[in-house]
């Protein structure tokens, strides 16, 4: 992707020059005097025009299993349909910043807001025709991200460090939240196309499905989503024949990028779609329908890509938190209201999910960390991830108190820097804890082992006699500080510093068959949501929210509890009411909180019970048997939209399946309203 537009303006909103000044508001005002002659070009826009036309940044992408084409001819039962969900501004509170300081020996110091210093450390370094040694990136952390700053960062860094360069002085990049919202990527919006076969009890035996992703102007990461998305079409369902088919969509539109759930909100929602499908053609309730589908063992244990599911936790989860909710009185209950009611009407809906943790390519899984301790007990850490409001540096520091068995308080995190650890991954894929939180362990053992050697020798003991607790080191009853064994280690001169590293083991992928096992472990977890919507004017309220999430042995329940909580409004806010929209020339008209709607302290469930999964540790050897938390609730927030479709499935006693797209904004539940009461003959009750 070039820095600056070079000769061809992809998109409205394409940057193509950069101004630098002594103040922002000379810089701002010289940049709004440049005068561009533009010849215009037809624009394909949508993703039907560029799946009309075969416009793509890459190659298509296909995802199979067994014989679709012939299930489906098999099949007693047959549909098909289409429905589709939008983008989303990742809205961040701090924008896209940076600020470039150049040198001696064309060195150059860049601090970005970035969730990948090492990839801005590379396109920096390109665009200065210098290598890598001669850049440093630098943070301390960032005012959100949400993936907006895992490539996209890379191109504000290249600019203000060009303009450093040539200026010989330090520079500052920031946008502002109208350019922000214009020039940088969301989160891709997609176009499914189903056909599906089942039999008489609701149990698929076949799917072929489209997806087309809105890519943008260039490749960008779309093709890395759109595999995550074919991963996850299957969401918790098994599907013995499956063909599923990805076309990375080319549009005159900015380019789109990372954001929370990486492609499998965007999986998940269509297959939840065709579940929903199933249940509507059978008369049959649609829980009714995903139990039958749930992947099981024997052969009903491996996913359309080759993985074995071998750590099923679903229906544990879902029959626990069915049981505290009471789901079958909650639905008695909604009935009556819907019953008593004739223009608020209800609706509820359960949304499990199953979600694969690592990177899709095997080799970014890997970390690196970097620690040392002092002669008086002190404790310095440092390593690849970076903070984004996550609670990273707190579970990192965690990991290595325990593994001192030091007080937290005496660990020193520094800013993430690629002068310090080399060569890292970006922090995403929900993988910041697992990734980081074992390279520090590892980093901080090999030191805990030396100074069990030169404990041992002090106390004339075995080092199997040895034992770290309460911020000291005890041999039977003898003891001494941490501290003291800092300072003797030291004397003895043995290293108190190390680098830790860790890879995820088990892992691999073909990009070529698109089989393999690209994911470590699943996450799951499950949620049941109430709506209430005005059948009058469209509006939407969110009544009760209940959420059971699979966090393994929680590293901290806390900010686990937090980051669910998080993940889910922001889900929510996909699903119901962020909407981007695009003018008939291409021009981005939600640019600004004054026409992008996020939820607000208001939007969020007037009752919301959040509980993590009690007494199920990871089955694979994680930091501390935890589990990646990051993404996985976001998709939960789909019971939402499932609610709303439930609410107006009612209107006709459930005869009819419900066209509604994602978000389901207003006037696109008024629509659906319309449409089911016209297929229903115009006389649907309200009843």
């Amino acid at each position: 992707e070039p820095v600056l537009a070079d000769s061809v303006v992809e998109y409205i909103g394409h940057p193509l020059a950069a101004v630098a000044a002594e103040t922002m508001d000379i810089a701002r005002s010289a940049a709004a005097r440049i005068e561009v002659d533009y010849e215009v070009l037809e624009p394909i826009l949508t993703i039907e025009e560029a799946l009309e036309h075969e416009y793509y940044v890459a190659d298509p992408m296909i995802m199979r299993r067994g014989d679709a084409a012939s299930a489906l001819n098999t099949a007693p039962h047959r549909l098909a349909g289409e429905v589709s969900c939008g983008g989303q501004d990742h809205f961040y509170l701090e924008g896209h910043i940076a600020l470039a300081v150049p040198g001696e020996d064309q060195d150059m110091i860049v601090y970005s807001s970035t969730q990948h210093p090492t990839e801005v450390q590379h396109r920096v370094g390109h665009v200065l025709g210098v290598p890598s040694n001669a850049v440093t990136i630098e943070l301390r952390r960032m005012g959100g991200a949400f993936g907006g700053k895992e490539s996209q960062s890379t191109i504000i860094a290249a600019i203000a460090a060009v303009l450093a360069r040539v200026s010989a002085k330090p520079v500052k990049l920031r946008l502002t939240r109208d350019d922000d919202m214009t020039v940088t990527g969301k989160r891709h919006d997609f176009l499914f196309r189903y056909e599906v076969g089942f039999d008489g009890n609701g149990t698929i035996q076949a799917v072929d499905m489209l997806l087309g992703a809105r890519a943008g102007n260039v490749a960008d990461l779309t093709t890395s989503v759109l595999t995550r998305s074919l991963c996850h079409a299957d969401n918790c369902y098994y599907i013995p024949n499956a063909l599923f088919r990805g076309y990375p969509c080319k549009t005159n539109t900015v380019s789109n990028t990372a954001f929370r759930g990486f492609g499998g909100p965007q999986g998940m929602i269509a297959i939840e779609e065709i579940i929903e499908h199933i249940a509507r053609h059978l008369g049959l309730d649609v829980d009714t329908v995903r139990r039958r589908n749930y992947y099981g063992s024997g052969e009903r244990d491996t996913t359309h890509y080759g993985m074995r599911v071998t750590d099923n936790i679903i229906t544990d989860i879902i029959d626990q938190l069915e049981r505290e909710v009471d789901i079958t009185l909650w639905r008695a209950t909604v009935d009556a209201w819907n019953r008593d009611n004739p223009v608020v009407k209800k609706g509820l809906a359960m949304m499990p999910i199953k979600f694969g943790i690592s990177f899709n390519a095997p080799s970014l899984n890997q970390a690196g960390a970097l620690v040392h301790v002092y002669t008086d007990g002190s404790v310095h850490l440092n390593h690849g991830g970076t903070e984004m409001g996550q609670g990273l540096y707190t579970k990192v520091a965690q990991v290595v108190a325990e593994t001192f068995q030091i007080d937290i308080d005496t660990i020193k995190i520094s800013a993430t820097t690629t002068a310090k650890v080399p060569n890292t991954s970006a922090t995403a894929a929900s993988s910041g804890s697992d990734l980081n939180g074992m390279a520090a362990f590892n980093a901080a053992s090999t030191i805990k082992d030396r100074m069990t050697e030169v404990a041992a020798q002090h106390f004339d003991v075995g080092v199997d006699e040895i034992h770290f607790a309460d911020n000291r080191v005890y041999a039977g009853n003898q003891s001494v500080s941490f501290c003291e064994l800092a300072e003797l280690t030291w004397r003895n001169r043995v290293s108190l510093s190390a680098t830790g590293f860790y890879r995820t083991p088990d892992i691999h992928w073909d990009v070529a068959t698109l089989k393999g096992r690209p994911f470590y472990y699943f996450s799951y977890g499950v949620c049941v949501s109430e709506v209430a919507i005005d059948t009058l004017t469209g509006e939407t309220k969110v009544t009760r929210s209940d959420i059971l999430q699979d966090c393994g042995s929680s590293l901290n329940p806390t900010i686990d509890l937090g980051q669910i909580e998080g993940a889910f409004i922001q889900g929510m806010g996909w699903v119901t009411m962020e909407e981007l929209c695009w003018n008939d020339a291409g021009r981005l008209m939600t640019h600004g909180p004054s026409t992008y709607k996020i939820p607000g302290s208001r939007d969020v469930p007037t009752i919301f019970n959040v509980h993590i999964l009690k007494d199920a540790p990871n089955r694979e050897p994680t930091i501390f048997r935890s589990k990646a938390i990051g993404e996985p609730p976001l998709m939960l927030a789909i019971s939402i939209w499932l609610a709303i479709r439930d609410a107006v499935a009612h209107l006709t006693d459930y005869r009819h399946h419900v066209q509604l797209n994602s978000p389901a904004t207003p006037e696109r539940i008024l629509t659906a309203i319309e449409d089911i009461r016209a297929r229903d003959g115009g006389t649907a009750t309200t009843k």
